[in-house]
């Protein structure tokens, strides 16, 4: 009998300290990883959310940009860092993606990630620099299809969702196109831009102000609908490449066997961070959507998007060793 009250008791107070715990969080600065640089829509997505919660949790919550090994260098260091909430991922499309890109990763994203919420999803837009003699997706193919091999086109890395949607666009369109991969975004345009390379897919909010500025010329965006903030842009499916549909997204992430009592909080916050009026209105005016969900929705959409882009990475051909 006195075992079982010992038991019991024991039971008891290990919960009471979770909870004491989870109601103790956060007790110093978390940091939230991005496996891209700087100024970058992951990025971007990191900062808004960063700055916010760092109000409303009373505790700094900082962004560390690791780049290099196609978003892996910092999805694996969250995925073996301590469970504990203070070390987070800003994870993007490619945690969905390297599952299939790659022949062998140091991580699992099921098993080694937990995931707290989708915080946004936003359409890559299809730009090219002004002096190409195009002024649509049918311009384009047709100068692709004079000059095979000729076009470059610029990515943020092997196997981020640039790169994939310039894959499954020479499939749809089979056309020959020149590969220069970048180390994020803000490289990839400033060559763009600078006349080093001639197309790519651009997450909307890193691409658009160069849009604006004249620098680049945009001629669709990748997603099934058109976008509210560019009304006269064609998808690339109206444009003439039936069945094209791709997108980009961003979450957050914890490493796996984080108590459940500190997801929930730090879902709680983000959630509430992201329904606010002007956090709505500062992503939408890079053409995202804010989302906010639940882990276990998160954790679905997390195996949707493993599934969605292992198809697209089989019919493209793509790999990384």
């Amino acid at each position: 009998m006195r075992k079982i009250l010992r038991h019991a008791l024991a039971i008891v107070l290990l919960a009471s300290s979770a909870i004491a715990g989870a109601q103790a969080f956060p007790s110093k600065p978390i940091k939230i990883v991005v496996p891209f640089p700087a100024g970058g829509t992951v990025d971007f997505f990191a900062r808004v959310v960063s700055t916010k919660l760092t109000e409303s949790l009373g505790q700094p919550v900082l962004v560390e940009n690791r780049a290099g090994a196609g978003g892996n260098i910092a999805v694996e260091a969250v995925a073996k860092s301590a469970p504990d909430g203070y070390t987070l991922l800003m994870g993007s499309e490619i945690v969905a993606i390297n599952t299939s890109l790659y022949n062998k990763l140091a991580y699992d994203p099921i098993k080694d990630l937990a995931p707290i919420t989708l915080v946004g999803t936003v359409p890559n837009i299809l730009i090219v620099h002004p002096s190409l003699p195009v002024n649509s997706v049918k311009d384009l193919i047709a100068l692709a299809a004079k000059s095979p091999g000729k076009i470059s086109f610029a990515s943020t890395g092997q196997g981020t969702s640039s790169h994939l949607s310039s894959e499954l666009f020479k499939l749809l369109t089979n056309v020959d196109l020149l590969h220069v991969p970048y180390k994020g975004g803000p490289p990839a345009v400033a060559d763009l831009i600078g006349g080093q390379v001639n197309m790519m897919f651009i997450n909307m909010p890193t691409g658009i102000t160069h849009v604006r500025s004249g620098k680049a010329k945009i001629l669709a965006v990748s997603s099934i609908r058109r976008v509210p903030q560019l009304p006269d842009v064609p998808t690339v499916d109206q444009a003439g490449v039936k069945g094209y549909e791709t997108s980009a997204w961003s979450g957050l992430y914890a490493p796996a066997g984080t108590p459940p009592e500190v997801i929930a909080k730090i879902n709680a916050e983000v959630v509430k961070v992201l329904k606010m009026p002007a956090v709505r209105e500062q992503l939408a005016g890079q053409g995202a959507e804010a989302v906010g969900d639940t882990p276990e929705e998160f954790s679905r959409f997390t195996k949707e998007e493993i599934a969605k882009w292992a198809k697209i990475i089989k019919i493209s051909g793509a790999k990384v060793e």
